[in-house]
């Protein structure tokens, strides 16, 4: 299990210091995520991916279930309007279920790259503002130490909380 750790640094040389220090803390370089105004070089951070800074997760959690309701929507209203030939219901309501999904789930993803990530609605001004958002995924068990660490060599560096729910797969 893993938890995400938000802190708010003021620049890239801070950046780079904290960067070094978690790396040194073994926590491997594609669990840090840096997100900073696109006018600000980030030099050697690890920029934030696609994943981290659009809304996708969450487009694709909402797309499934959606696509899937509506494909068994689509479903019974083709099975009850007697569009489809006795015997073959089954198949018919797990096509539209299937292709219910793969709309659903292309069409919200499709849409949701274009959307910034809602969970960092809250750190917009400062990253306008030119600082940085250094993002981290620890291991439950060193969470209090690394926010330790941080706080400890980097009193300007701003903890801003730990998110329990993080994706598995990015």
């Amino acid at each position: 299990m893993k938890r995400r750790l938000y802190f708010i640094l003021p620049d890239v040389q801070t950046g780079q210091l904290v960067h070094n220090e978690l790396l040194l803390a073994k926590i491997p370089e594609k669990h840090m995520h840096v997100i900073a105004r696109e006018d600000v070089a980030l030099d050697d951070l690890p920029a934030a991916n696609l994943l981290q800074k659009s809304d996708l997760i969450h487009a694709i959690q909402l797309g499934i279930p959606t696509g899937g309701i509506v494909g068994i929507v689509l479903g019974v209203l083709a099975i009850y309007s007697n569009w489809v030939s006795a015997g073959y219901e089954g198949i018919v309501m797990m096509a539209t279920v299937l292709a219910g999904v793969v709309i659903g789930t292309w069409s919200s993803t499709m849409i949701a790259v274009n959307v910034p990530n809602s969970r960092h609605k809250s750190f917009e001004d400062e990253i306008d503002k030119g600082k940085l958002l250094y993002i981290v995924d620890v291991p439950v068990l060193m969470v209090d130490q690394i926010s330790a660490m941080v706080s400890q060599h980097h009193p300007e560096a701003d903890p801003r909380g730990i998110e329990p729910n993080i994706p598995v797969f990015p």
